[in-house]
């Protein structure tokens, strides 16, 4: 893998890290900067406040890659990052937690950054692979962020941000040291006006081929966030899972996960087209999640997650796809917006699915889990409807 890349992977794995580690000491960090009883608002703020800044600055920083050059974007969001560990570090009050937290979702909207830096360098029949890894540094980090927040945590409730705050200066001198530009700056000077923030989203939606991409994009994440939202109460109300059993079916859901699209979306895109592979990560969630919906014993969980993470390929092949109904010159803003599309997910979809789980609990807790499938059914005649532009010649 040449350095580059390590750094881009290195980036978004960080990204996740910080998204997780802050869940398991969080509700002790508020109780120690507010001295309030009940901190669940100031939970829900500072998750929605992180989602909410990613979804503005997203399409921004992918706008602002497109015309200033990719490089610069990624060493600012980067320091962006170390400046916000530093700062949840240090922060005495509640108000510094939350600027903090704002900065955080800043800094982690480039990922769009990265997944146009990828694109930049990859040829188009690569580019499932490398997309397919990307997510997986992504469910790696978002793995060993809670692990590494918990553990740190134990020893001072601060000592994840210290941590945390290293790896990212690490990384941005790294990126100084060996990351080059990808592609050459525009000489037109930056337009303030094209930088607000739904401006991509109006350009990228002006695109015929893309409307429907960026729909079932939504509708993946969407289901994504059902995981994190439901499972653990899923788990507790079905089995009586301990908060071990919980863990180990989480962890083993995310390893299984990352290297199914660490390795398999590459090769499933060559055999069968981007389409198809869509199309084959539709029915296999669907499949696994039927038999959730139904599993009468913990071990039969366990079991269908080899079917169950073969979902994981469909977002690789649908960003790779994608990529090809955009010329070079508006990558940014394509990935920038792709960016918001999960963003605005994981603000919507955590409340829909969780108000639905609590409808459904104390009945049939596996409902949830058809109603995940049912998501994945509306998107599946989208993505055979699909009108794209065909693959460019190799030269």
């Amino acid at each position: 893998m040449n350095r580059p890349l390590i750094v881009i992977y290195s980036a978004i794995a960080l990204d996740a890290v910080g998204i997780g580690l802050v869940f398991p000491i969080l509700p002790s960090l508020l109780e120690d900067v507010t001295h309030a009883a009940n901190v669940a608002p100031f939970i829900g703020a500072m998750i929605a406040l992180y989602a909410v800044m990613q979804f503005i600055f997203a399409p921004v920083l992918g706008a602002l890659s497109d015309r200033l050059g990719r490089r610069p974007v990624l060493l600012a969001s980067l320091a962006g990052a170390a400046v916000n560990y530093l700062l949840l570090a240090i922060a005495p009050s509640l108000w510094l937690l939350l600027l903090a937290r704002a900065i955080a979702g800043l800094a982690g909207a480039n990922v769009s950054v990265a997944s146009a830096y990828i694109t930049d360098i990859t040829p188009e029949e690569s580019r499932a692979r490398r997309f397919g890894l990307m997510n997986a540094m992504f469910g790696l980090g978002f793995i060993v962020g809670p692990v590494l927040g918990g553990v740190l945590g134990d020893h001072w409730l601060r000592l994840p941000f210290v941590a945390a705050a290293a790896l990212n200066t690490g990384n941005l001198l790294l990126a100084a040291l060996v990351l080059p530009e990808s592609r050459a700056p525009s000489r037109m000077p930056v337009d303030l006006a094209a930088l607000y923030p739904l401006r991509p989203l109006g350009a990228m939606l002006s695109v015929r081929s893309l409307r429907p991409i960026i729909v079932v994009f939504f509708l993946f994440s969407a289901t994504g966030e059902a995981y994190g939202t439901c499972w653990a109460l899923w788990g507790k109300d079905a089995f009586d899972w301990s908060g071990f059993m919980i863990g180990l079916s989480l962890g083993t859901f995310g390893a299984l996960q990352a290297s199914a699209q660490a390795f398999l979306p590459g090769p499933a895109v060559r055999r069968f087209g981007e389409r198809a592979t869509v199309l084959i990560g539709i029915a296999g969630a669907t499949i696994a999640l039927t038999v959730m919906a139904f599993a009468a014993a913990g071990w039969m969980v366990f079991a269908i997650m080899p079917v169950f993470v073969l979902g994981g390929i469909g977002v690789p092949a649908l960003q790779s796809l994608a990529t090809r109904q955009v010329d070079a010159s508006g990558q940014g803003e394509l990935q920038g917006v792709l960016a918001a599309t999960v963003s605005l997910a994981s603000i919507v979809a955590p409340l829909a699915f969780s108000s639905l789980y609590f409808v459904v609990r104390d009945h049939w807790p596996g409902a949830i889990w058809l109603s995940v499938g049912m998501v994945y059914a509306l998107a599946a005649p989208m993505v055979r409807r699909l009108r794209l532009k065909a693959r460019a010649a190799a030269p």
